[in-house]
């Protein structure tokens, strides 16, 4: 089936534009602000006291009371984290923000190819071993009750905190999720790092109250932790709410005032980033693969070692041992990618909704990553499969706007519950653990739920854009503006579509899979670059681009990224 593609334009609430301009917005961010459900001219501030109460959060101050008396008795507490760059950022955020408050404290990640995920029985029994006296879930946690029940019967106390979404049944204990049933917390949209960021400031309050605090212990100041949460919010690709922009902003600017620790330095300096400049991309495309690459091929361990580091040096051993995963991650996934390509026709057959593939090669640490390149290349809900132990293969998968994956596999467990050993994920992404046999009857069955959720627009890929600009609105200054502000997922970058002339182009690459093209609108000539595009351009084209800002030899130019292009007919 031919990929049907189209250009929309984001809707503006005039009254919303003409708020924010009347605070001193520029006009063109006033219009772009106005179109993402921005409700008030209270959401460009982004201070740290604009956030919202921890007060709000379920649980928040109750776990904050447990933590205060494990503090106070000298508990060892055992963070149990996730294996990817949400996890490993929320367990350094946990362990540097106990330790400034006296805690005695250590970690545990599991390793994705022996342990599993979440707090298993089998880490209930480590955790005993290690000695743990309370156990403190990050980023997981919400489907452990088999675990949570274990570390009872150990005697072991937990806390649970996470932002998945909750199945049927949860652990009997202390949990705090903004996605539980009864929270009533206004952000759904806190990333794991966020939420134990907000039990750090609960119980740093709680302590406070206590008169924990002395010379010897001041009162810590949780907004050195900003920038690990920053990371770990944007790469775990959570929507971009008002109290996350603040969460991520605020991180930001500590990065590009220098007052980051020594694991975000080094990594902005293996991805040759300048720190100076930090922007939400860097964090999702340069410094969360490096630290997803070692939960999916080796040990997270690393990555969070890493990001506690308390010297350069050792943060640079560390960010180059990453980077040198990530490239292994890299060279796995591109030959994973093109075993798939070689098992999936060029186009999907006619009404065909979604698509699944399993190959006994296929590597478990990077099945995500190839669902989510298929998905770009096919706009189809995907699952990609590894094999597992015991018979077992584990998916994961990638969705398109409209459709909730972990919605579709709960339809799925429920029509074959037999089928689906374990699942759970989000509306875009998801994964789930099932027995090899039922591989085909997976696929149809996943085929038929979408299948009865989707229409043509839901599966017509459509670039959602800002509208036009004029040529003269096309600038280096409104770049640099656009570039300074917050984008990510659920407040997407601003993008516009225009028609253009070709004036002249000239492959680019080392493959000549790219085009540089000069191109003229309203008597203005610009630069634009066309990513993965070999083919000639014809005279006049109708365009979906972003201006941007082209660094080089110290010089700055104007530039526009195309995302999509067609022919003017």
């Amino acid at each position: 089936m031919a990929l049907v593609k189209h250009i929309a334009t984001r809707e503006i609430d005039n009254a919303i534009q003409q708020a924010l301009q009347e605070k001193g917005a520029p006009p063109l961010l006033a219009q772009l602000y106005a179109s993402r459900q921005v409700h008030s001219a209270d959401e460009l501030d982004d201070a740290l006291n604009r956030l919202i109460p921890y007060t709000q959060l379920t649980n928040c101050v109750a776990a904050a009371q447990r933590l205060a008396q494990a503090i106070e008795q000298n508990e060892k507490i055992l963070i149990i984290a996730d294996y990817d760059a949400d996890g490993a950022t929320a367990c350094s955020v946990g362990i540097k923000g106990l330790q400034s408050m006296g805690a005695t404290v250590d970690f545990f990640v599991p390793n994705r190819f022996e342990h599993g995920y979440g707090l298993t029985p089998e880490l209930a029994d480590i955790a005993h071993d290690l000695g743990a006296q309370l156990i403190l879930t990050v980023d997981n946690g919400i489907s452990s009750h088999d675990g949570v029940e274990r570390a009872r019967q150990w005697g072991i106390d937990t806390i649970v905190t996470d932002h998945h979404h909750a199945g049927s049944h949860v652990p009997n204990c202390l949990i705090v999720n903004p996605n539980q049933r009864g929270c009533t917390f206004p952000s759904k949209n806190l990333a794991g790092v966020g939420v134990i960021f907000y039990v750090l400031i609960a119980l740093r309050a709680e302590l406070r109250q206590r008169g924990w605090f002395h010379a010897g212990l001041p009162e810590p100041k949780l907004d050195l932790l900003l920038d690990l949460v920053a990371l770990g919010t944007v790469a775990d690709v959570v929507p971009l709410d008002h109290n996350n922009r603040i969460l991520v902003s605020q991180g930001l600017k500590r990065i590009r005032a220098g007052k980051m620790s020594f694991g975000i330095q080094a990594l902005f300096q293996e991805a040759r980033r300048d720190a100076r400049k930090a922007q939400p991309f860097d964090m999702g495309f340069a410094l969360g693969p490096r630290i997803n690459a070692a939960g999916r091929l080796d040990d997270m361990s690393l990555g969070i070692h890493c990001l506690l580091s308390d010297n350069l040096d050792s943060a640079q051993q560390m960010a180059h041992e990453l980077n040198q995963l990530n490239q292994t991650r890299q060279e796995i996934e591109q030959d994973m990618l093109q075993n798939v390509l070689a098992l999936c026709p060029s186009e999907l057959p006619e009404q065909q909704t979604t698509l699944a593939v399993f190959h006994e090669d296929f590597h478990q640490g990077v099945v995500g990553i190839v669902a989510s390149r298929l998905k770009e290349r096919f706009y189809r809900p995907t699952f990609v499969f590894a094999p597992s132990d015991d018979g077992e293969i584990r998916g994961s998968g990638r969705s398109i706007t409209g459709v909730h994956l972990r919605d579709v596999l709960d339809s799925v467990a429920k029509r074959c519950p037999d089928m689906i050993i374990k699942f759970g994920g989000h509306a875009m992404a998801a994964g789930l653990t099932m027995h090899a046999h039922r591989f085909e009857e997976f696929c149809t069955i996943f085929e038929q739920v979408v299948r009865e959720w989707v229409d043509e627009d839901t599966l017509a890929q459509t670039y959602l854009t800002d509208g036009n600009l004029h040529a003269s609105d096309i600038t280096l200054e409104h770049a640099h503006l656009l570039n300074g502000q917050v984008w990510g997922q659920g407040f997407p970058a601003p993008s516009f579509h225009d028609e253009f002339s070709v004036l002249r182009q000239q492959p680019m690459g080392a493959d000549k899979k790219h085009t540089k093209a000069w191109l003229r609108k309203e008597g203005r000539e610009f630069e634009a670059m066309f990513w993965r595009c070999d083919v000639s351009l014809p005279e006049k084209i109708h365009i979906v681009y972003r201006p941007t800002v082209n660094e080089w030899r110290g010089n700055e130019e104007l530039q526009l990224y195309v995302d999509y292009w067609e022919p003017v007919t």
